[in-house]
């Protein structure tokens, strides 16, 4: 599960979905389709049209996984932060009532606008 205490995600670049479809394909449910997919150095996070599913990749070999789901519905607020001319990184934050955010560190060329269209059509 998430440490909500130190719940980042760093480094995020953006992935093809069907690349983390077979990593997450056991998780999804009925009628659930993966809009966008991004990766770290080893962990991921794929944004799909019900939650975002936030895999955390443990252990020496990386065999072990824990997988969190943070459904829409439980967003009480969001925050996007574009890239600068100097800081190239561009940020999300997502804040979950009784539980607290979780920062999603994006680099490169994100559209992280598009991301927060995303985020916002599910969650407003």
């Amino acid at each position: 599960m998430i440490d909500f205490q130190n719940s980042s995600y760093f480094k995020l670049s953006p992935i093809d979905p069907q690349a983390a479809h077979k990593e997450v394909a056991p998780l999804l449910v009925a009628g659930e389709e993966l809009l966008s997919a991004f990766k770290g150095i080893r962990d991921s996070v794929i944004f799909t049209n019900k939650r975002v599913i936030a895999v955390n990749v443990q252990g020496m070999t990386g065999k072990k996984r824990d997988y969190t789901s943070l459904p829409y519905s439980k967003v009480q607020a969001f925050s996007v932060e574009t890239a600068g001319t100097f800081d190239l990184d561009a940020e999300l934050d997502l804040m979950f009532s009784g539980l607290g955010t979780v920062r999603f560190e994006f680099k490169g060329r994100v559209d992280i606008r598009a991301l927060a269209q995303l985020i916002g059509s599910y969650v407003l």
